[in-house]
């Protein structure tokens, strides 16, 4: 079956970095797009990243320019590196597997919760 476990958070000052990961289990990996959103208390789920099986990324504006999407398709895992972290970057952060061919998202890992704050 489908898993994918999160791991790396943790409370961080602002400015400071985290790097998350992701192990994926159960699908061909390397064929996927897979994706971090986060989700901040009392709001919605947000796109953080996306990567896909042949590297291309893309990312929302809010984290453009100081978070990273990558992936080691031979350790099926993706990682999300953050660096300039903000108060605002507070959230739950969650792995997620894209539906092929262009659908969205359909596993979710348990999330990992990123604190930034002094």
């Amino acid at each position: 079956q489908v898993q994918l476990v999160e791991s790396g958070g943790g409370l961080v000052q602002p400015g400071g970095s985290l790097r998350l990961s992701c192990a994926a289990s159960g699908f061909t990996f390397s064929v996927y797009v897979m994706a971090w959103y986060r989700q901040a208390p009392g709001k919605q789920r947000e796109l953080v990243a996306t990567i896909t099986g042949g590297f291309s990324t893309n990312y929302a504006d809010s984290t453009k320019g100081r978070f990273t999407i990558s992936r080691d398709n031979a350790k099926n895992t993706v990682y999300l590196q953050m660096n300039s972290l903000k108060p605002e970057d507070t959230a739950v952060y969650y792995c997620t597997r894209y539906r092929l061919p262009h659908g969205g998202p359909d596993y979710w890992g348990q999330g990992t919760q990123v604190t930034v704050s002094s």
